[in-house]
């Protein structure tokens, strides 16, 4: 097996990723546009998506890390909407899609129409994470949005198994299509949980990072294989799982949070890139299999199904958001008045991406009576429509919708005031319990380094205040500002020392390394990330 054009998709998607951090361009829009134009560039290998590689090994680790990053209370605090969206709109968007691309697209049969309904109904998980980090939506619109996506999957690709037993001929009845999706929904949370503790528990006494690693990568496979080996839904026994050690990872120790931290950002910034670039790579696939259809006939239906697609969002939303508060006055009370603006981007910010693509083909080319699949390639080229017409047009316009509806973007004094707060607190119980600890004999320490103790612990409880402080008249710093960057210099020197005496052999690279890991630990306690690097 040849390795290189793998290694040229990563390598290619990787970079240009990369310069999409320099420019207002989404990177999911950029990754696309490039792979549409790498599709028809000569030498550019043939890179089709198969659904037995993109649904087992793609979906799965992107799906961890999104939800291992999501909040559990926050998507508790906002279930009733995240319900609604990743179960009640995809159930909607398949039926009221697929009997509008029944009505708008000649001699499309009813079943094949209902197919693509299913193919098409989920926003994208990875899509919607991207967009809304680097769109600054609120945080309540983001939360549903990220919990939407998470779910979603699973309700589609279930609606995908049921419309298509009965487009194969399989003849299967309301009643076992209602029994099959019980049985995934149920069944993958019941995986997910039956898994969740265990898993924790083996996280927690595993003593060695590596090995903590090496499980946090190997979770969300074995979660999703468990759950399908069943007939259950992988994707919720992922997110199940997910959730859970998400929600309990301060139990786990720092240096494999520190070492998670960095293998989980560098994973999903692989996957996100490749998975983009294979979106726009897809072209000369789905224009090949059109066979009887023109061109030009297959973009005039791609408009309408995209319309469709868009208008059913609405119509779903819009009542969802609003229909509850009107019927209940104590969802009133604790949720306050809804702006009309955030059903109006939640509606707008339904991107679809690769799942929908991996789902479309694996439709079968032949039915059970060894007949072609009615209109299979059709519905691949509105598949793949839907999907770049969703990235580029709602992509594109996303940001600038929100500047335009001014939407109150994160107080970020008010998420400064309760960091400090917090900090203050937690200052305040270290140095209770560092004076019991002094109090035992046991524990004595010479003054130095018992007042360093305490400067340290002083300086984490000020660091906070004093981003709300006044700067640096000349440098426009804060004082902890100032104090991190000098830490840094000072490093750097002591890191340029260490490595002349190693290229002057009077240290050898054993000790650099032990010696520069000891420099990198203390430079990541007093430099906190920006929030460029967090995104």
């Amino acid at each position: 097996m040849d390795a290189l054009p793998l290694v040229a998709l990563v390598a290619a998607s990787a970079a240009v990723a990369g310069a999409a951090r320099r420019t207002p361009v989404p990177a999911p829009l950029l990754l696309v546009a490039a792979g549409l134009l790498a599709s028809y560039l000569p030498g550019v290998p043939a890179y089709t998506l198969d659904a037995h590689v993109v649904l087992p090994l793609l979906l799965p680790p992107l799906l961890y890390t999104a939800a291992v990053d999501s909040s559990y209370l926050d998507l508790r605090a906002n279930l009733r909407p995240v319900a609604l969206l990743s179960v009640g709109y995809v159930l909607f968007a398949t039926f009221a899609v697929g009997w509008l691309a029944y009505l708008l697209v000649p001699d499309l049969p009813l079943t094949a129409a209902l197919v693509l309904g299913a193919v098409i109904a989920p926003p994208d998980a990875v899509t919607a994470a991207a967009i809304a980090r680097r769109v600054g939506l609120p945080t309540r619109v983001t939360t549903i949005l990220q919990g939407e996506s998470l779910v979603n999957d699973a309700t589609a690709i279930t609606a995908f198994k049921v419309v298509l037993a009965a487009a194969v001929g399989e003849g299967m009845s309301w009643g076992e299509g209602i029994g099959e999706f019980l049985l995934a929904s149920v069944g993958g949370v019941g995986v997910g949980l039956l898994l969740m503790v265990p898993l924790h528990w083996l996280r927690t006494h595993l003593t060695e990072a590596l090995l903590q690693n090496t499980l946090s990568l190997l979770i969300p496979f074995v979660a999703y294989a468990a759950a399908e080996r069943v007939h259950a839904s992988g994707v919720l026994a992922v997110v199940v799982v997910a959730l859970y050690l998400g929600h309990r990872s301060w139990q786990v120790d720092f240096a494999t949070r520190l070492q998670e931290a960095a293998v989980w950002k560098m994973v999903a910034f692989v996957l996100e890139s490749a998975v983009f670039a294979l979106i726009g790579l897809q072209l000369p696939f789905v224009l090949k299999e059109l066979g009887a259809y023109s061109v030009l006939d297959a973009f005039r239906y791609a408009v309408l199904v995209f319309v469709a697609v868009v208008v059913v969002r609405f119509v779903w939303v819009y009542p969802a958001s609003y229909l509850p508060q009107w019927f209940s006055a104590r969802i009133r009370e604790r949720e306050g008045p809804m702006p009309w603006t955030s059903p109006l981007i939640v509606g707008w910010a339904g991107m679809r991406g690769v799942v929908s693509l991996a789902i479309a083909f694996s439709i079968p080319a032949l039915t059970h009576d060894g007949e072609d699949f009615p209109a299979r390639s059709l519905v691949l080229f509105l598949t793949f429509t839907t999907v770049i017409g969703t990235l580029v047009v709602q992509g594109l316009s996303l940001p600038l919708l929100v500047r335009v509806l001014k939407l109150p973007g994160r107080d970020v004094r008010a998420e400064t005031l309760a960091e400090a707060q917090a900090q203050a607190d937690a200052s305040t119980a270290a140095d209770e319990r560092l004076d019991a600890l002094l109090a035992d004999p046991r524990n004595a320490l010479p003054d130095p380094l018992t007042q360093r103790l305490r400067t340290v612990m002083e300086r984490r409880r000020n660091a906070v205040w004093e981003r709300l402080g006044r700067s640096n008249p000349v440098t426009g710093e804060s004082a902890d500002d100032t104090y991190r960057r000098l830490a840094r210099e000072m490093i750097a020197a002591e890191r340029e020392v260490f490595v002349r005496l190693r290229d002057e052999r009077r240290i050898d690279d054993e000790m650099l390394r032990a010696l520069l890991r000891r420099l990198d630990l203390e430079e990541a306690a007093a430099y906190r990330e920006s929030d460029g690097d967090r995104s």
